[in-house]
């Protein structure tokens, strides 16, 4: 089992910045892949942002360049930073991580960007 924290989610104005944590409960050199994945209002959840355990990411179109997710293994977290934030990226932010037989999700964290 994988428990999984997220935190850093708000209120902010659209050209702000944001950042979103992740911590697990385990290594995270243990997982396959760590991501962000969001779902607005009348929407499926999307993916956001992945890294792998090696290190390798992967980002939805709609968020490259704005976007970077990084790890701190020491701390077991992911993060995701937000930059040049738009209203259309007002979601709930959802952590998950992998591995080779099961898919774990955090709580969910609710970012607004206002015009």
């Amino acid at each position: 089992q994988v428990h999984l924290v997220e935190s850093g989610g708000g209120l902010v104005q659209a050209g702000g910045s944001l950042r979103l944590s992740c911590a697990a409960s385990i290594s995270i050199f243990s997982l396959n892949s760590m991501g962000w994945y969001r779902q607005a209002p009348g929407k499926q959840r999307e993916l956001v942002a992945t890294i792998t355990s090696s290190g390798s990411t992967n980002y939805a179109d709609s968020v490259k360049g704005r976007f970077t997710i990084s790890r701190d293994s020491a701390k077991n977290t992911v993060y995701l930073q937000m930059n040049s934030l738009k209203p259309e990226d007002t979601a709930v932010y959802y952590c998950n991580s992998r591995t080779v037989l099961r898919s774990y999700w955090g709580q969910g964290t609710q970012v607004t960007v206002s015009s």
